[in-house]
């Protein structure tokens, strides 16, 4: 029982305090799941992070519910998931109460402008210590550099950058494997 509640426990904290959404969660998440409680390797953790965004959902939801199926089955999966979305779901309700009066007030639109930055930077920064861990170089950087501004200034739809990822690392492992044949 008191594995359970540890799940609960780790994944309400991380959804209690994190802003910016799934991704600024991971670094919280890796903290706590890889380098605190031991509970993956750090190369489980990725493999969990590539899992997690390839398949629908929230990311640090679908995180969490692997975790947690990893650590306690079913019913640990049940809990950190409730963990990680509990806090956003309160949050979430207490501000549609409170925020329906106060969301023309020039001082809490200021508010949100601030935070943009942080979130920003809460997005980035997880984002740099996974290529690290992924082994990615900085001679690749220019590729999220290319999309985003495809994506911004070209107006690409990111369904159309998917499909093409998609396609050419599919030609890179038919030409690996070919290069592995000869």
């Amino acid at each position: 029982m008191k594995e359970y509640w540890e799940l609960f426990l780790v994944f309400f904290k991380i959804g209690a305090f994190t802003f910016g959404g799934g991704y600024a969660m991971i670094p919280l998440i890796r903290n706590e799941v890889v380098n605190k409680r031991n509970w993956l390797k750090d190369e489980e953790f990725m493999d969990t992070l590539a899992i997690s965004q390839s398949i629908p959902g929230p990311m640090a939801l679908n995180t969490a519910l692997f975790v947690g199926n990893k650590r306690r089955g079913f019913k640990g999966s049940l809990l950190s998931g409730l963990g990680i979305i509990l806090p956003s779901f309160i949050a979430i309700l207490l501000i549609a109460i409170v925020f329906t009066q106060f969301k023309e007030n020039p001082v809490v639109e200021r508010i949100f402008k601030g935070i943009r930055p942080a979130v920003v930077a809460l997005i980035a920064s997880p984002l740099l210590s996974l290529g690290k861990s992924a082994r990615i170089s900085w001679k690749n950087a220019w590729i999220p550099v290319a999309v985003a501004l495809s994506v911004w200034l070209l107006h690409v739809s990111p369904v159309y950058i998917v499909l093409a990822a998609i396609s050419l690392g599919i030609l890179h492992l038919f030409y690996v494997k070919q290069r592995i044949k000869r």
